[in-house]
């Protein structure tokens, strides 16, 4: 996969020494001017509404805008890199010019995998990615082996999630540029460590969005998401537009796979389908290295993971599991509310169903909704399913933005953790989870004017009479503080809790590697097995060619008799060699030819 070798359809690139083609669809125009390096040239443009032209002698680095006829200059919507911000002028890259020192990475395993997800911003104090560079032995030390950066596509405003970008292709300047995170990638590829992005194409944030002004038809305005007027993915050059962008960030900056967010919210009525074409495309172009996609879909489905015969996976590699997370903070913490309320009744149940299955629903109606959710999981691998139990959504979008620690307790957060960390999915952990951080993951934005105002109040009428935030006060998103307050507390890990915390989760994750990877390479459906469930306890146990993985866990009051697990302890927190009393967890492995 050659970034040198890649043009896009969409934007500025070099396609002889110093010569650069600029390409805009922009039907929605009459006449489009190029402002480069500040001369005007005008571009020519086709009966299908895409407006071309050839630079020569055009130095990387140099500033450009597009000048409508009105006089508005605009940055190129698939901009390589932004000057300062989403309005402003958009820069020539040269993307040949890095050296990378790690070329031959080829990747790690999808059942190696534990991901830490990543915001940039927060991550480290500067909020940048020479800063969050300076932490990767850490994290190789730690044990994780795949870093999933939360949404980089340039947006409004210097601070933000990321899930409101507008100029796709472009890593958000206010973490540095092109180049950075290159070297982000490369460093980290250095440790061992795979990286993977966040990728939103299901909608484009309220500020810096130009589209609707030079293209009224790549929206669907009889095609609502939750964040305005659906993506026309059924027009050709729209779906270029889209379908390109992930197949550019995996090329230009090396990585090693991608997650899609909300993709129920991609409809798309074409005789294929945009993800799978995005899918196919890319498993055509890396067939020698491990590129890992995986999904965020609130239906349950399955149909974008399938595996051949051989186990190989010829789309999708696995689906984030909201299911799982939601039935342990039921457990966890009581809550109810929202969507919670789909995990409030047998949750127990539910949680060993989502352990041994997949899912917790499929197929039957969901109590918040009154309609069907989800299709059969007993079939899917374990590891075509990503668990966490906590992450950047589930936090952010509390009121208060607290952690898992801050609600259930340290005793029970720990063995919720080395339940997550020992079975068989592919776990996941939020930036300073492991080593207890308890600072907050707020929402936070940096709008301005009527935009912030909106989003402001918006935030605070989302919780006004809500039971379990009803009285407290919403941090404004904009302010400064509510960004600074999300930041990780790097002086945590290296207090005596801290590192008490990190001791903790790097053995979970020593004997994790050592003794549950090696069952799933060839796990299949249809392993897992309920063993017991009473209130707070549950018991289950998975059965692959290699061993007999189980797993008993107790956060209820009342102490379990301890049920009948055969093999060898490979972990224990607290149970007794006959009982599980509250918060402990017990995790035992047998052979094979004991299985």
């Amino acid at each position: 996969m050659e970034s040198r070798s890649f043009l896009k359809s969409w934007g500025a690139d070099y396609v002889a020494e110093g010569v650069v083609n600029f390409r805009l669809w922009a039907p929605g125009q009459e006449r489009v001017t190029l402002r480069l390096a500040g001369v005007d040239h005008i571009m020519r443009r086709s009966d299908e509404g895409w407006f071309e032209l050839q630079v020569s002698h055009v130095e990387p680095g140099s500033e450009y805008h597009y000048v409508l006829a009105d006089g508005m200059a605009v940055p190129d919507p698939a901009s390589r890199a932004q000057k300062t911000d989403v309005n402003g002028p958009s820069l020539v890259i040269d993307p040949t010019r890095y050296e990378w020192q790690n070329r031959q990475w080829k990747g790690r395993p999808w059942e190696e995998t534990v991901v830490y997800e990543m915001h940039i911003g927060t991550f480290t104090p500067e909020g940048t990615f020479k800063a969050a560079m300076a932490k990767l032995p850490y994290l190789a030390e730690l044990g994780v082996t795949m870093i999933e950066v939360l949404p980089l596509s340039q947006f409004g405003g210097n601070r933000g999630w990321g899930y409101d970008g507008v100029l796709l292709y472009a890593p958000h300047s206010a973490y540095g540029t092109p180049d950075d995170f290159k070297a982000f990638v490369d460093a980290a590829h250095g440790y061992g460590l795979s990286v993977v992005l966040d990728i939103v194409l299901n909608h484009f944030g309220p500020e810096g969005n130009y589209l609707p002004l030079l293209a009224p038809a790549f929206f669907h305005k009889e095609r609502m998401t939750p964040w305005g007027p659906g993506i026309a993915y059924d027009v050709d050059a729209v779906r270029r537009y889209m379908a390109e962008a992930p197949f550019y960030w995996l090329k230009e900056y090396f990585l090693d796979g991608l997650r899609f967010d909300a993709i129920d919210q991609i409809q798309d009525t074409s005789e294929k389908h945009i993800l799978v074409e995005i899918a196919e495309r890319i498993r055509a172009a890396a067939p020698n290295r491990y590129i890992h996609l995986t999904t965020e879909d609130s239906r349950n489905v399955t149909f974008l993971h399938p595996r051949d015969e051989h186990g190989a996976v010829p789309l999708f590699t696995g689906e984030w599991n909201d299911d799982f997370h939601n039935a342990v903070h039921v457990l966890a913490t009581g809550e109810t509310q929202a969507y919670y309320q789909d995990f409030a009744a047998e949750t127990e149940k539910l949680l060993a169903r989502i352990l041994t299955e997949g899912f917790a629903y499929q197929g039957e109606v969901s109590p918040q909704t009154g309609e069907p959710r989800g299709v059969n999981s007993a079939g899917q691998p374990p590891v075509a399913f990503v668990d966490f139990i906590q992450n950047h959504d589930q936090t952010g979008n509390r009121a208060q933005g607290e952690r898992l620690i801050s609600l259930a307790g340290e005793d029970r957060t720990r063995v919720l953790l080395a339940m997550l960390l020992f079975s068989p999915h592919i776990p996941l952990l939020f930036m300073g989870e492991e080593y207890g951080e308890t600072r907050p993951f707020l929402f936070f934005t940096d709008f301005h004017g009527d935009l912030a105002r909106a989003v402001r109040e918006g935030r605070a009428k989302e919780f006004a009479g809500h039971g379990d935030f009803e009285g407290e006060s919403v941090p404004d998103p904009n302010a400064q503080s509510t960004f600074t307050a999300s930041k990780l507390d790097w002086d945590k890990p290296v207090s005596a809790h801290g590192k008490a915390w990190l001791e903790f989760t790097r053995q979970l994750l020593v004997r994790r590697h050592q003794h549950v990877v090696p069952l799933l390479a060839r796990a299949g459906g249809h392993s897992g097995k309920v063993l017991k469930t009473e209130e707070g306890f549950v018991a289950v146990s998975w059965v692959f060619p290699t061993g007999t993985l189980s797993l008993a866990m107790n956060i209820g009051e009342q102490t379990q008799p301890l049920p009948d697990l055969p093999g060898e302890t490979i972990f224990s927190w607290q149970a007794t060699a006959s009982e599980l009393p509250q918060n402990s967890i017990i995790v035992r492995l047998a052979s094979g030819d004991a299985a």
